[in-house]
């Protein structure tokens, strides 16, 4: 069958007959007699539908059934929806320790270094899980991509245009490095070896993982430079900005010499950097015990893995890449690696050799240091084998209805060895999550919005499978991404925390405080944030000054929701920082009183998880479901949850932190016009939460209207049947069928409609017919046979709620397609579907015309909202970036320029101040960030300006800039329509009716006026009948009363007969084609249930 009415589907000549929409027009005769009328035409429809004689309804019901189930031939919960209060209970009953734990031995029970074999299978393991997860059917051929391909570039650019969800692996090919040979000698003054370091890592039989790849990946930098060098040992404590400063202020030349540091403070490349710029030779990074707080050998803890404190021969490795000025492949910085991309030399990686070290082996070089007999001259050799390498990025995807906003959840793969908890922890903890929305796709669940998993590769040596598919498709990012959810380590220890764009803030921490803390009882995942771990010290409590106040200053700030701020050193920095996407992390990190987490070392092992960090693993199943309910909060909601004025009052703090830096400095700065600028954001930013609350109040009050309509209806209907039944019984001695649940359960009764004569198998496809006979009365019997009481009377408000959502925000007819027949089945059974064809949008079934008008006009309203939502993180995006790391264009946040880890607000305005000291530069800074704050207000009212002056050609300029809300309404509540009606600027009105989301009856504040009751006051006869007769035919309702309770034709002078036959003939035209309130009732009798207690 071909899914078109009056084609024939069985082979036999019948046809789906095209079905009555429209209410036929009102008897003229008395009312008396068209009651009777009326009630002997609904007795003998609902007898001969109720017998099957096939005169009406019977028969063309039979058919109706037969299209919805026919053109369809699929299970019949697919894309079913289910109110997000119960998707979330779902989800939350799925993630489960055990799996958690399975898939953590999979993962962390060998080495997976980016590049490497084990890697590229352990990719393709993701790729079977996700197709097995998310129900796809695997292909015949891998679905393995290189990148730049068409086969990549389809895969990702038709996100949007999937129905089922879909998996495969995109391959690039970033230049990287492995280690060849490495050498650490101290050397005395004839150049003789006076002591030599053993650099292997070696793992002890106390941890059997760690004992068997002890030399698997030897230790090194990743993209370290290769060299071998000599020089004087220098000592720069963290080497931390402040730390080279301190030492040069005092006279030390670091010219030629080799600087030991330790790790802490800042990323591991900025060490580096900073020695560079100072002229030395090379750098060793050691591990110092003083950085594990309370857990130290000298408090009485034994080493890992006897005890929870530091193996002092554990090594730290990790990429030493300049991680502040652009991170993913060094070599295509801004544009994706394919394997024949043209290549720079990179700039942001070192030019001399570094290695890591481990405390054994720098205790060692600090005692040599510390005595008179040695010269301090160190031999360090570093040989590495650069290439092009690649990677795999998995990908699946889970399409929603709304199609064209897409949440992102990304979790790194690689590891430096094993990886326990980095990234494994999150690698297990989003294994729980696909879990958990793959049970849900099993009942029938379809996202709002569509969610993409993204298993990234080579985090570990900059970030570059995240940022080479951020590079390779920005535009799409830029266009459909709503959202980024990014989980790394989420388990190393026992607080809880998070950072995020403060858009994300309170939605971010909504899910902690609904979920339970893992480990204590009468407590929440949020009160986590304040664990401090359980080890005091046993012999001493001794806890370095030092490392405390460095880790309170490198802490990023928490926002006064508590939410920390995004600085980068994991994969949420290309979508935040270069795309200005809201983004998120999140997991359970070290206290200073938690058993030693010893970071990108073979120790970071599944015993060291199993026994310290998360004994059963209940703090990765709390992250698996803080990730997913987060996720289904962004992706569930008609309206985005981003609080905007959130963000609008944090940019004020931020300016506050730069006031504060400017009082300890001699430099004039004027923040007074940014501040002014802040300010009117967050004007503008309550009138867009305004506009959401009414937008949103206004939805619910269309389906309360539906409601209310419809429930009179049935029980009219009600009143008919019985009516009917006695007179059947009476007239003709024949007792009714009853369609109704009387001992029976709602599958039955639904059941009872489906037709016997439908074909076994689809004419086109051949496959077999699954008949459907609508997706939420069976999900409705699941439901109540579950015993779902605890959700409240009110749950069934919810449902249609969402239908109602689905239907406002789809810009796909298929998919409302679905979600009208489920809002159909849900509201009392099989009624008529309007004609569905190629190209026809449905009509929503049994809604009366004039609730169809007020929900297109709340849809646009919503859409509009929406937009500007997304549009709100983007505009910090500046094109030219951060002076002197150009990559990053976010001016409100970005990596700390000698932090990397640790975020600096309005960083190119700070650093102007902080690092260059130039006053010039700061308030041409000051400049920039008025100007992106102004750009997020200034569209509104150039669009408000643009109707009040009849300039056409500044609104043009708007429409084409893109980016604002047609339906913003002033402090008057005035609409850049009501501002073109009230001028009489025709041209600039033509403009903004042909705009696809302007609202065509916005109600002002003062008068609750609509553009209508507007128009009809224009002076001008000529003028008010053309604005008029504008506004009728982009669907003006002529109905609304205004503060006064008079509609338009009220207001209509006495004297223009011209304007009041233009309204009457707009309201008789309405009339006639539409379906009014009293349609609830013309629908087949028996075509609900009849239940009396449904």
């Amino acid at each position: 069958m071909s899914g078109k009415l009056g084609v024939p589907y069985d082979g036999k000549g019948k046809e789906i007959p095209v079905p009555i929409t429209n209410r036929p027009p009102q008897s003229t005769r008395s009312r008396r007699f068209r009651q009777l009328a009326g009630l002997v035409v609904v007795l003998l429809g609902v007898h001969y539908a109720v017998n099957g004689f096939g005169f009406g309804g019977g028969r063309d019901k039979q058919d109706l059934n037969a299209l919805d189930m026919t053109s369809h031939p699929r299970h019949p919960k697919k894309g079913r929806y289910i109110p997000p209060v119960l998707a979330e209970k779902h989800f939350l009953e799925v993630p489960d320790a055990d799996s958690a734990i399975k898939a953590s031995r999979h993962y962390a029970g060998r080495p997976h270094l980016a590049g490497s074999e084990a890697d590229f299978e352990q990719a393709k393991d993701f790729l079977s899980f996700l197709q097995s997860s998310l129900g796809i059917k695997a292909p015949h051929e891998q679905p393995i991509y290189p990148a730049g391909s068409p086969e990549s570039q389809r895969a990702t650019l038709s996100i949007p245009k999937l129905r089922a969800p879909h998996a495969w692996i995109d391959v690039y090919y970033p230049v990287m490095n492995t280690p060849l040979d490495r050498t650490l000698q101290a050397l005395d003054d004839n150049g003789e070896v006076v002591w030599e370091a053993d650099l292997d890592e070696h793992g002890e039989d106390g941890d059997p993982d760690a004992a068997k790849y002890s030399n698997a990946v030897p230790t090194f930098h990743g993209l370290s430079s290769a060299g071998d060098v000599k020089g004087q040992l220098v000592y720069a404590n963290y080497g931390l900005k402040e730390d080279y400063d301190g030492l040069v202020a005092k006279g030390i030349d670091f010219n030629g010499k080799i600087v030991l540091v330790r790790y802490g403070g800042n990323f591991r490349g900025l060490k580096i950097k900073g020695a560079e710029e100072l002229g030395a030779a090379g750098v060793l990074i050691y591990s110092d015990p003083r950085d594990d707080g309370s857990v130290t050998v000298e408090n009485g803890y034994k080493p890992y893995p006897e005890g929870p404190a530091r193996n002092a021969k554990a090594v730290q490795r990790g990429s030493v890449q300049y991680l502040s000025l652009y991170p993913g492949d060094p070599t295509t910085p801004g544009y994706p690696s394919y394997e024949n991309s043209t290549r720079t030399d990179g700039e942001n990686i070192p030019k001399i050799p570094s290695l890591p070290i481990s405390w054994e082996n720098a205790k060692k070089l600090l005692d040599l240091l510390d005595g008179k007999e040695w010269n301090g001259v160190v031999r360090l050799s570093n040989q590495v084998d650069t290439k092009v390498t690649p990677i795999w990025n998995t990908v699946g995807v889970i399409p929603g209805h709304i199609r064209d906003e897409i949440v992102v959840l990304g979790n790194h793969r690689d590891a430096w060895v094993l990886g326990a908890a980095d990234p494994t922890s999150g690698t297990a903890s989003i294994h729980e999550t696909i879990r958990g929305f793959g049970e849900l796709l099993k009942k029938g669940w379809k996202p709002m919005r569509t969610i993409v998993f993204a298993s990234w590769d080579a985090e570990e040596y900059g970030l570059i499978g995240s940022t080479e598919w951020g590079e390779d498709f920005a535009e799409f990012i830029s266009k459909y991404v709503v959202a980024y959810l990014n989980l790394d380590v989420s388990t190393s220890g026992s607080r809880f925390n998070t950072q995020a764009s403060p858009l994300l803030s309170h939605v971010v921490r909504h899910a902690a405080d609904d979920l339970p803390h893992p480990t204590k009882e009468n407590a929440t995942l949020w009160d986590a944030t304040k664990d401090t771990g359980d080890y005091f010290g046993i012999t001493a409590q001794t806890v370095d000054e030092e490392y405390l106040a460095v880790r309170a200053r490198t802490t990023n700030t928490a926002d006064d929701i508590g939410v920390g701020v995004l600085g980068s050193g994991s994969d949420y920095t290309v979508f935040l920082q270069r795309l200005g996407v809201p983004s998120m992390n999140h997991g359970f990190g070290a206290s200073t009183h938690d058993p030693v987490y010893h970071y990108h070392s073979v120790y970071d092992s599944e015993l060291f998880q199993e026994r310290y960090a998360d004994p059963g693993f209940h703090r990765h199943i709390a992250i698996a479901k803080h990730l997913g309910l987060t996720a289904l909060r962004i992706a569930s909601p008609a309206i985005l949850p981003f609080n905007t004025t959130h963000y609008s009052l944090e940019l004020d703090s931020y300016l506050d932190k730069v006031e504060a830096i400017i009082s300890t400095t001699d430099i004039q700065v004027d923040l007074s016009p940014l501040r002014q600028s802040i300010g009117s954001l967050q004007v503008a930013s309550r009138a867009l939460d305004f506009e959401r609350l009414a937008a949103e109040r206004e939805l619910w009050k269309i389906i309360k209207k539906w409601k209310k309509k419809h429930d009179k209806g049935r029980r009219l209907k009600k009143k008919m049947w019985k009516a009917y039944c006695k007179w059947q019984k009476e007239v003709l001695g024949k007792e009714c069928k009853h369609h109704h649940s009387h001992g029976k359960d709602i599958t039955e009764v639904f059941e009872s409609e489906i037709p016997r004569d439908l074909p076994a198998v689809h004419p086109e496809s051949g496959k077999p017919v699954k008949h459907r006979v609508g997706r939420l009365p069976a999900w409705v019997a699941e439901q109540m046979d579950a015993g779902n009481s605890d959700l409240g009377e009110g749950w069934k408000d919810d449902v249609v709620y969402g239908l109602a959502m689905g239907l406002a925000l789809s810009p796909d007819p298929e998919i409302e397609v679905s979600l009208a027949n489920s809002l159909a089945m849900f509201s009392g059974g099989c009624r008529r579907r309007e004609r569905i064809a190629d190209g026809h949008r449905p009509h929503r079934p049994h809604w009366p015309g004039k609730l169809i008008r007020e929900l297109i006009r709340v849809v646009k309203r919503l859409r509009a909202i929406n937009q500007q939502l997304i549009a709100f993180e983007r505009g910090f995006i500046s094109e030219d970036g951060i002076p002197q790391r150009e990559w990053y264009k976010h001016l409100g946040v970005a990596p700390g320029k000698w932090l990397g880890y640790g975020a600096t607000t309005l960083p190119a305005l700070t650093e102007a101040i902080t690092f260059e000291k130039n006053a010039t530069l700061a308030q041409y800074e000051v400049g920039r960030l008025k100007d992106v704050v102004d750009g997020l207000t200034e569209t509104v009212k150039r669009l408000l300006a643009a109707a009040r002056e009849d300039n056409e050609e500044m609104l043009l300029e708007v429409f084409e800039a893109g980016g604002f809300d047609i339906n913003f309404q002033d402090g008057l509540g005035n609409t850049a329509l009501h501002n073109a009606v009230m001028n009489g600027s025709t041209d600039v009105l033509e403009h903004i009716l042909s705009h696809e989301e302007c609202d065509v009856d916005p109600i002002n504040r003062t008068d609750k006026a609509t553009p209508l009751h507007l128009a009809v006051k224009l002076e001008d006869p000529e003028l008010r009948a053309y604005v008029v007769s504008s506004l009728l035919e982009a669907g003006a309702d002529t109905k609304i009363k205004n503060k006064y309770n008079q509609t338009a034709l009220d207001l209509v002078p006495s004297d223009d007969a011209d304007t009041r036959a233009l309204i009457r003939k707009s309201q008789a035209q309405a009339t006639v084609s539409t379906d009014d309130v009293a349609s609830d009732d013309d629908g087949e009798p028996g075509s609900g249930s009849g239940s009396d207690d449904d």
